[in-house]
């Protein structure tokens, strides 16, 4: 069987290492060298000829850097004769760009699609994207994880008598739901309005909520602005405490300062697939890299990824039993 070959550009590589421990694997070195003209220049250190390469990159600030080291890693792979290429993103930032919501507006999340399959990468391996429509903005097969079940283990044999989990807003409430059905609990979410990137109005919520303590669940948190916001209207209905868990805790700007100060929040819980922020000592990661290293396996081994989540969210798990008729 073909060799399976990691690399990892300057995005996280403490998540790469991560990986490959768990694959029993070494991290494959990578030299980036910048050009006094600022462009920038990659060269793979390990032989790639008729290997199966595993790109490790999540695409987290500096964006725009990490992702056209990503490209350039993946060229080069191609360029070695790389037997299958992998673009292993924990996190792909423009999947919030995903739909034509005003005038004359770009639709980055597929252009950054197209550019990665132009780039020569033949399968993609990411988590937790923003909208379901993202999956189809890619010509080649995606293998799309998901991190309810590792969260949902965090919170089991804690005390969950009335507790309620809460979506920010109705778009991400499928996926609440089934994290709540993993912790037998109800759900609620808010009804949200975005007026800019940083800016939000929750006007009501949608479910019981008074007297309960609240799990917020989303996929990703920036600014903080919709959990802010969102808290604001719990307390207001009478929710007494909110733990706030995510995938992807990128705190940027004032968002750490936020979520530090708010007097509702118990704990914060993100995962690793991006990295840790400085100054948020309190904040609780749960690692992905067993699943992202066991689904590397399976895709190396021609097994199925999507019987990882068997059980945990059906979604991402092998079809279900169709009705009669």
């Amino acid at each position: 069987m073909r060799e399976i070959v990691v690399f990892s550009g300057n995005a996280h590589s403490g998540l790469a290492e991560q990986i490959c421990a768990d694959l029993g694997v070494e991290l494959s070195p990578v030299e980036i060298h910048r050009f006094s003209n600022d462009c920038l220049q990659v060269q793979l250190q390990v032989n790639c000829r008729q290997r199966d390469v595993y790109i490790v990159q999540p695409l987290v600030p500096p964006t725009q850097e990490h992702l056209m080291e990503l490209l350039l890693m993946i060229d080069a792979a191609r360029g070695a004769s790389a037997a299958q290429i992998t673009a292993v993103m924990p996190h792909y930032a423009y999947a919030r760009s995903d739909k034509k919501d005003a005038s004359r507006i770009s639709i980055g999340g597929r252009l950054v699609a197209d550019l990665l399959v132009a780039a020569g990468a033949d399968r993609v391996l990411t988590m937790a994207l923003h909208a379901p429509q993202v999956h189809g903005f890619f010509s080649v097969p995606v293998d799309h994880l998901t991190a309810i079940g590792v969260l949902a283990d965090h919170f089991r044999g804690t005390d969950l008598t009335d507790t309620v989990v809460v979506s920010p807003d109705l778009g991400n409430a499928k996926t609440a739901t089934q994290f709540a059905r993993l912790l037998g609990l109800p759900v609620a979410a808010g009804s949200k309005q975005r007026l800019a990137d940083d800016r939000v109005v929750i006007d009501a919520i949608v479910g019981d909520v008074a007297g309960k303590k609240a799990i917020v669940l989303d996929d990703e948190i920036a600014t903080g602005g919709s959990i802010i916001e969102l808290l604001d209207r719990l307390k207001d209905l009478g929710c007494t405490q909110a733990a706030v868990a995510c995938t992807h805790g990128l705190f940027a700007g004032k968002a750490v300062e936020r979520l530090r100060s708010h007097p509702s929040i118990t704990e914060v819980i993100s995962t690793d697939t991006v990295p840790r922020p400085d100054g948020f000592p309190e904040l609780q990661v749960s690692s992905v890299s067993k699943l992202f290293a066991a689904a590397i396996q399976r895709i190396h081994d021609g097994e199925s990824v999507s019987s990882l989540f068997d059980g945990v969210d059906p979604t991402h798990a092998p079809p279900q039993p169709k009705l009669p008729f």
